[in-house]
């Protein structure tokens, strides 16, 4: 089967339900889908034809030609390449706005927040590139006078992986999906990209994928840089993380499919790295002192935390520890009347609906757990996702690894424990999160003995906040141990995302006329290098 593709690509803001290949738009043949409005139900305009494994092989092929230049080109050249995407994404206006509504629900004033936090990290990865740390240059200079045997002149820099293959999110339409944080870090680094585009909304990745295909165009770089695919896993996922050309993939998604796309990409005959975001609970512990003042409150706040974005946010805090007292009483109290105050809103698919229905279900007919408080039903909501509370005690929860799973959705655990010492145990059986939220003075029993477990659970260890509202900052962490991620190594937010499509590569006794920019001796792009030991510039 050869891939099927029209000539004339379509100009940014049109809808036309294809693929784009380098470029150009492909019509795909093995299946279609359609978006759905959750709140309405209404599906929505066009229908995309899905991408055949003839198109996953031509994209990856036209990446890996794309490479031999783009990996090439000055860090000048991609800061502008990425800037001229964020002023594409910014100039799609209420057009972007209104179909990441209409497509998942979200809120306008959200989707206007996270519009602005997908173009700003592009140009974050921008100053990134001019700022030149992320070349991790080092020179040791010849000693060729050493004994008993000289030293050679070894220099080493980082180069790009290769292409890499990007999964669109569910849970953010733009911040997580085409021109996410996983395209602008492989982007920066001097990867091409193919981004696996989400089903749930096609239209929002048509459009941003025609603003990243137009800056291609317009700053002259081979077509095959960027490419967008719609299909399934099974006819798009799997090829594309299995195909030669792919030498590494960014995920953000479910559980199950993390664990598969990293099995398929370990079975390789080249294995090739798998950056997965998948599950956490995020939990936070509530030190005894915390609930001394106005615990209702803090209860309310918690909600708020668990709420946002209808409780569809990977940082989701939806489970609490507290210590049994009149303090954890209060709090649940006020956290009960802050979920009973709410109503049902939609949820990004019928889908998610679905695996949050049972998730909370769950809880509900457990023996050990016992209901709080529910928001309210909307009748008017096609996907709606009902606000739920549930407490337990400890003895249930450490008996029962089921209340430990993700529940993807606005449900809330508490769970009451008989003394703070309990509270490190039970931190230390749990498995990786991307975050861990403490709630203490600093000082009291225990504080210091969780922070010390919390950070061996976690990419991120908060005191007195809430995981909810990741900063895209160069000290920012958004990653942790599994299952939270597949590599505990990175971050798939802020700047260092950049070095998980980077590798090492030392250049010994090369001669000075062939020695890359950064390890010249002139250091032509003035960035800051290790020099025998010795930061210079």
């Amino acid at each position: 089967m050869t891939p099927t593709t029209a000539q004339t690509p379509a100009r940014s803001g049109t809808l036309t339900g294809t693929s784009i290949i380098g470029g150009t738009d492909a019509t795909g043949g093995v299946g279609e889908v359609a978006a759905v409005d959750p709140r309405s139900g209404a599906t929505l305009d066009p229908v995309y034809r899905l991408a055949s494994a003839a198109d996953v092989d031509h994209a990856a092929e036209l990446a890996w030609e794309a490479f031999a230049t783009y990996r090439a080109t000055s860090p000048e050249a991609r800061a502008v390449f990425l800037e001229t995407v964020a002023d594409n994404i910014d100039g799609l206006g209420q057009t972007l706005t209104d179909r990441v509504t209409a497509e998942t629900g979200i809120p306008a004033a959200r989707v206007l927040g996270e519009t602005a936090r997908t173009s700003n990290q592009l140009r974050l990865f921008a100053t990134v590139l001019r700022q030149g740390d992320y070349h991790s240059a080092r020179i040791d200079s010849a000693l060729p006078d050493r004994t008993p045997l000289p030293r050679a002149d070894i220099r080493l820099r980082k180069i790009p992986l290769g292409p890499v293959a990007v999964f669109g999110a569910s849970n953010f339409p733009l911040a997580f999906s085409v021109a996410g944080g996983d395209t602008a870090a492989a982007l920066a680094a001097g990867a091409p990209v193919i981004v696996k585009a989400h089903s749930a909304h096609p239209g929002t990745s048509e459009l941003v994928g025609r603003a990243i295909a137009s800056a291609v165009a317009s700053n002259g770089l081979h077509p095959g840089v960027f490419s967008l695919l719609y299909g399934t896993g099974e006819s798009v996922g799997i090829p594309l993380v299995t195909h030669p050309r792919i030498k590494a993939v960014g995920f953000t998604g479910s559980r199950s499919g993390g664990v598969a796309i990293t099995r398929a990409a370990a079975d390789r005959p080249e294995p090739i790295p798998v950056f997965a975001e998948m599950s956490s609970i995020n939990p936070v512990f509530v030190l005894p002192r915390r609930l001394e003042n106005d615990p209702a409150a803090l209860g309310a706040q918690w909600v708020a935390s668990v709420l946002t974005g209808v409780g569809q946010l990977c940082t989701s805090p939806g489970l609490v520890f507290l210590v049994a007292g009149p303090g954890a009483d209060a709090f649940v109290a006020g956290a009960g009347e802050a979920i009973a105050a709410t109503r049902a809103a939609p949820m990004l698919t019928a889908g998610i609906a679905s695996a949050f229905d049972a998730g909370a279900g769950a809880f509900a007919q457990h023996a050990g757990v016992r209901p709080i408080a529910a928001g309210s039903a909307d009748p008017a909501v096609a996907v709606p996702g009902l606000p739920q509370l549930y407490v337990t005690d400890a003895a249930t929860f450490s008996g029962d690894e089921r209340l430990r799973d993700e529940v993807f959705g606005p449900a809330a655990l508490a769970v009451i424990v008989d003394d703070v010492a309990d509270l490190p145990g039970i931190l230390a059986g749990l498995e990786g999160q991307l975050t861990v939220t403490l709630h203490t003075d600093g000082a009291e029993p225990g504080a210091a003995e969780l922070l010390d477990i919390a950070e061996l659970r976690a990419g991120r260890v908060l005191f007195n906040g809430w995981p909810t509202g990741v900063e895209v900052v160069h000290s920012m962490v958004h990653g942790g141990p599994f299952p939270a991620t597949s590599n505990s190594q990175s971050t798939s937010v802020g700047t260092l995302a950049i070095e998980r499509f980077l590798r090492p590569v030392s250049y010994q006794n090369v001669p000075e006329a062939l020695l890359p920019a950064e390890l010249q001796p002139s250091n032509p792009l003035g960035i800051r290098r290790l020099v025998d030991g010795e930061s210079q510039r």
